[in-house]
């Protein structure tokens, strides 16, 4: 698994971690051609996943999060649309001004959920 520096979850913080997470999705959501695949889907228990999973992915504690759970997988997106999703998180992430060193490996750990 693909590690940031440990600063950017001491930066973010738990509850910075559940922002970025309810922001994705948010933009998820909002995508015109994303917003079907979460209807009838647990949101809530989905950010939790996400949540866990980023916090392992930006240096915090790994949790109860197991690697290979597939937050996004069961929606059966397409390739371009698993792009899409990697792309919100992206600039979720950088309008927090990371690294981009580190958003580049939130984004390799949220593809190994999303394939």
């Amino acid at each position: 698994m693909v590690t940031c520096p440990r600063d950017a979850f001491d930066w973010l913080g738990p509850a910075g971690v559940r922002g970025v997470v309810h922001r994705w999705m948010r933009l998820v959501a909002a995508d015109a051609e994303l917003a079907p695949y979460l209807l009838g889907i647990d949101r809530p228990r989905l950010a939790t996943h996400l949540a866990a999973q980023l916090t392992t992915a930006l240096g915090g504690p790994a949790g109860a999060h197991r690697p290979g759970g597939g937050g996004w997988r069961r929606l059966g997106l397409t390739e371009e649309q698993h792009w899409r999703v990697l792309d919100y998180l992206a600039a979720v992430l950088w309008v927090l001004d990371l690294p981009i060193d580190t958003i580049t490996a939130a984004q390799r750990s949220a593809s190994a959920e999303l394939t």
